[in-house]
């Protein structure tokens, strides 16, 4: 595995150099409808894989390259969202992704549809996306007030000679680098707030000018265009939101993890048991939902009995 990966990472300049390229060509090259299919399924293979990897990550250092990272896969979605407008207003038809977020997820309900995506672009916009910077914003701040004591303390330890000089030129690259990420996030965020702010302005751009399209040159009637682009950029707004959402979360994830000592699960899954009285108190409290009048019973009692089960193991073990 290592193998592999140092065999990937010593060409990683010349691909990463094709993908920018490749993205700049996506936006100016008409795409056919089978190969948007292609760009928007790695997009979100792409959106995933970040997504874990922050979460096994231990220290933010360990995906030094997400700011960079991040203002690629933001890139890489605009380009998507020129290539899926170009082909739904030129021929009222996108691929199969799109067609399917739009007529399989929202079934055919343009307003569900509109409804879901304005739903996904807030929780985007206005939860992870800024929490996030402000996380990172405040990071940087700390991390930059905090670097004279760092520096310090190990020109301490080297002058008592408990560290050498190797050791203590390790530490002081391990600080300014955490300074540089922190501060790189803070910017990076940015352009994820962006790129929400301009799937708003392409999806309203979609609908009215699909409108405009369909009645004006393609002889539709009003309806009938206005079903038809507005479920094909419902889907388009869809299969974008999805994978910013899941980058933007990856962000929030990864900047929030500077005291951490092994990966989330594992953090997670060890600090929640260390207290099995938290869970039996909250067994009984859905017990006791479970059997208030006019509340659903069996949900209720069905996970009070799993977290009671849960914290009775953890108490005993």
């Amino acid at each position: 595995m290592n193998d592999f990966a140092g065999k990937i990472s010593a060409r990683g300049d010349i691909l990463i150099a094709v993908g920018v390229v490749a993205i700049l060509g996506v936006m100016i090259i008409p795409m056919p409808p089978f190969l948007l299919d292609l760009l928007l399924t790695l997009n979100i293979s792409v959106a995933l894989t970040v997504l874990l990897v922050a979460m096994y990550t231990v220290r933010p250092l360990e995906f030094s390259t997400f700011p960079s990272l991040l203002l690629v896969l933001t890139l890489f979605r605009l380009s998507l969202n020129v290539a899926s407008t170009r082909l739904i207003l030129g021929d009222a038809y996108a691929g199969r992704v799109i067609q399917a977020f739009g007529s399989f997820v929202v079934k055919g309900n343009y307003a569900l549809g509109l409804i879901i995506f304005m739903i996904l672009v807030l929780i985007n916009f206005v939860v992870v996306t800024r929490g996030a910077g402000r996380i990172a914003e405040v990071a940087a701040r700390f991390t930059l007030d905090a670097m004279p004591g760092k520096q310090m303390s190990i020109d301490a330890d080297l002058n008592a000679g408990l560290i050498d000089e190797r050791e203590a030129r390790m530490r002081r690259e391990e600080i300014a680098k955490e300074a540089d990420f922190y501060g790189a996030m803070d910017g990076a965020s940015k352009f994820v707030r962006g790129d929400a702010i301009a799937g708003l302005v392409i999806t309203a751009l979609d609908i009215v000018g699909g409108f405009i399209v369909g009645v004006a040159q393609k002889g539709m009637g009003f309806s009938e265009a206005l079903h038809t682009y507005t479920v094909l950029t419902v889907g388009d707004g869809l299969v974008s939101q999805v994978p910013a959402l899941v980058v933007s979360t990856s962000a929030g994830i990864l900047v929030s993890r500077a005291a951490a000592e092994s990966n989330l699960g594992r953090d997670v899954a060890f600090q929640v048991l260390s207290h099995p009285k938290a869970a039996l108190v909250a067994s009984g409290v859905l017990a006791a939902l479970g059997l208030t009048p006019g509340m659903p019973t069996v949900p209720f009692l069905t996970l009070a009995a799993v977290v009671g089960a849960v914290g009775y193991t953890a108490r005993q073990a």
